[in-house]
């Protein structure tokens, strides 16, 4: 498995911010810091207008109450908070495995937070996880609000996006590029002499990183002269259930593809089975593959042609830079880019 190194976006760490305090929200709000400490703990003794200019003044500046102020000397607890977008993808449990696994023996102790890709819930998660003062944030996705990104940015703390470095980092970033993952996969697929090729996953509203994964692929493709000749999407999580529909579903409309790629191993693998339950020869008159390289894989009758999405490592690197154990002593305003590892399995000829 490569790993590159790069700076991250902007001069991370040659202009490194003092904590925000409630008199910066009271000068930028032309209230008393009394006052604003009356609206951010809800009192009700202030008028709605003035609760709006607090609010506003905090929402501008990424200013997040502390909830511990004078219970520590500190002013931190030992917690990383932990934000993915969801716990019913197999994906993410397994990258807070690892995270745990490393935190275990450091006095560090995460805490997960899911957000159903919802951008509005991320924010909220990262507002009250940011009221703690945890030691460390390590969030999936470079996508964010801007509320959260100005969060994350006046934080004070280790920030850590993973999974993705196709794009601009708030601090530090652990991730694949999955444009590089679909262009990959794309090349493999012509190189075996496929040209009919059908694409299925979600409609990608908020999983960015299927969008860039298919931006990739469609690209390679249109190097190539070619284009996507049919696609399919869904909405909610990805399940066998859905990728066998799917593929149903794709096949009765163009019979003539002779090859599928899914956004995800757990689609894909929904797929493989319909194709195999239908008789299709597989992988010389339809070939298939998916993303993420899940261990559910090497249970099916044939092994489904995949991406490593480096999920594990991603996790390890991450945890081990929020508490400054980075072997290569990295501690932040860097992006590690992992190179995943192509599996044809038995689904490419």
């Amino acid at each position: 498995m490569a790993l590159t190194r790069g700076n991250s976006t902007g001069d991370h760490m040659a202009d490194i911010r003092r904590p925000l305090t409630l008199r910066d929200v009271s000068e930028l709000s032309g209230v008393s810091e009394m006052t604003v400490s009356r609206v951010l703990r809800n009192r009700g003794d202030v008028s709605a207008t003035t609760r709006e200019r607090v609010l506003e003044a905090a929402r501008s500046l990424g200013y997040v109450p502390n909830k511990i102020a004078g219970a520590l000397a500190s002013q931190r607890v030992n917690l990383v908070g932990v934000v993915i977008p969801s716990l019913s993808n197999m994906v993410f449990p397994e990258v807070l495995g690892a995270i745990s696994d490393v935190l275990e023996d450091t006095g560090l102790q995460p805490v997960f937070g899911a957000t159903g890709y919802a951008p509005d819930k991320e924010e909220s998660v990262i507002y009250e996880m940011l009221s703690w003062r945890p030691s460390g944030i390590i969030l999936a996705g470079l996508e964010h609000s801007d509320a959260a990104r100005i969060m994350l940015s006046n934080a004070g703390v280790p920030v850590v996006e993973i999974m993705d470095v196709d794009g601009p980092v708030i601090d530090t970033a652990v991730g694949i590029s999955h444009a590089r993952a679909g262009r990959m996969m794309a090349e493999e697929i012509l190189a075996a002499g496929y040209r009919r090729i059908g694409f299925l996953g979600s409609r990608m509203t908020n999983d960015h990183r299927a969008r860039k994964r298919l931006d990739g692929f469609e690209t390679a493709l249109t190097e190539a002269g070619l284009s996507l000749a049919d696609r399919e999407f869904y909405d909610g999580g990805s399940a066998l259930a859905k990728g066998r529909e799917m593929t149903a579903t794709m096949l009765a409309r163009t019979p003539d593809l002779d090859f599928l790629y899914f956004a995800n191993d757990m689609i894909g693998a929904g797929g493989l089975l319909y194709c195999i339950e239908q008789g299709i020869d597989i992988p010389g008159r339809l070939g298939l593959a998916g993303f993420n390289k899940l261990d559910l894989l090497d249970g099916l009758p044939m092994r489904l042609a995949t991406m490593d999405s480096c999920r594990f490592e991603i996790g390890r690197q991450a945890a081990a830079i929020v508490a400054g154990k980075h072997p290569d002593g990295i501690i932040g305003g860097e992006i590690i880019a992992l190179t995943p590892t192509l599996s044809r399995g038995d689904t490419i000829r």
